[in-house]
């Protein structure tokens, strides 16, 4: 049993059993429940009011966040690329909430969201690195991790602080 994103409960059950018995299981366990609901919907209330902190409602809002984004990553991307040995087509900006960066090795393109302007910057460049990372070796396999630790020696310390900040602590 397990409490989805819009706090709905949803429930396993091995085939055939009958839905008096998973009936019973769940009013068993309604105060579980009730707790349950109750922290996702907290951590849901956290995780909007930090991507709140960056309003994107307006051209002027968006125009303003792209500038800020640009001057952040593209050097960043620059520096570790060349470093790194890889060149990505492109590196485009998307308000992605659900992550912070996405690699396209097919086409070498890279996206940053828009919301790592509410990391610390050195969050940022592991988010830059790990999608660079991507055009060395496409899955998160052994030998990935190898080469963030080659190109980025910090970067489970990053991803720490990452969630940390994005959590609201």
């Amino acid at each position: 049993m397990r409490i989805v994103k819009n706090g709905d409960v949803h429930v396993s059950a091995p085939i055939g059993m009958a839905k008096r018995e998973v009936e019973a299981f769940i009013a068993q366990h309604s105060d579980w429940i009730t707790e349950a609901r109750k922290k996702t919907a907290e951590r849901q209330e956290q995780r909007a009011g930090f991507y709140d902190q960056l309003p994107l409602t307006t051209r002027a809002q968006k125009e303003g966040a792209l500038m800020r984004l640009k001057a952040l990553v593209e050097p960043m991307v620059e520096r570790h690329a060349k470093e790194m040995g890889v060149i990505s087509s492109v590196v485009y900006y998307k308000p992605m909430i659900s992550r912070w960066g996405m690699c396209r090795v097919k086409d070498r393109s890279i996206c940053i969201s828009t919301y790592v302007l509410l990391l610390p910057e050195w969050c940022v460049e592991h988010v830059v690195v790990h999608e660079l990372c991507h055009l060395l070796e496409p899955s998160h396999n052994a030998r990935f991790h190898a080469l963030m630790d080659k190109f980025f020696p910090k970067w489970r310390e990053a991803r720490k602080e990452t969630r940390s900040v994005s959590k609201g602590g």
